[in-house]
């Protein structure tokens, strides 16, 4: 045999194993590891073919429903789409630590999957931010920002205390 039909042949096979593989990417089960990333209204708008798969479900949180119990470790909460009367939600139950950020009216995107009780249940809780830091330009400005911060602390203890 000589070099190049050798060559030739070591491409020939390369060629077959990449194709192979490319077939069994694009043929083979692959729907199965999708993980769709939907808002709350079309999620609904799914019906049954949102029962059971991994979702990533966007939006807001909605203003006074958070319900947090620290002894179970168990968040409720409902994401909307949107603040306007009548917008979908989505009730959502998770036994993971809220972050540091998690609030009211904050954006959020919650892994998990979506049940037949009309409750997704979340095993990835993260909360949309801006990477813009802005420094506070005076004294004031901080004093405000502590204020509002001292606020939704009060806000979500007075929640926790009424469960």
């Amino acid at each position: 045999m000589t070099q190049q039909t050798r060559n030739r042949l070591i491409a020939v096979v390369a060629l077959l194993v990449a194709g192979a593989g490319l077939a069994l990417v694009a043929f083979g089960n692959i729907g199965e590891n999708l993980v769709y990333y939907w808002r709350p209204s079309e999620m609904m708008a799914q019906g049954e073919k949102a029962y059971g798969p991994t979702i990533r479900l966007g939006g807001q949180v909605q203003p006074g429903s958070i319900q947090w119990n620290e002894q179970h470790t168990t968040l409720h909460f409902r994401v909307m789409d949107s603040e306007e009367p009548g917008a979908a939600h989505v009730l959502v139950r998770t036994t993971e630590v809220p972050p540091q950020m998690f609030r009211e009216r904050i954006g959020v995107v919650v892994e998990g999957t979506f049940d037949k009780s009309q409750v997704f249940q979340g095993s990835r809780l993260m909360v949309n931010h801006s990477n813009e830091y802005r420094a506070p330009k005076t004294d004031d400005d901080v004093k405000k920002m502590f204020e509002e911060m001292q606020k939704q602390e009060a806000t979500t203890a007075a929640a926790a205390r009424t469960q």
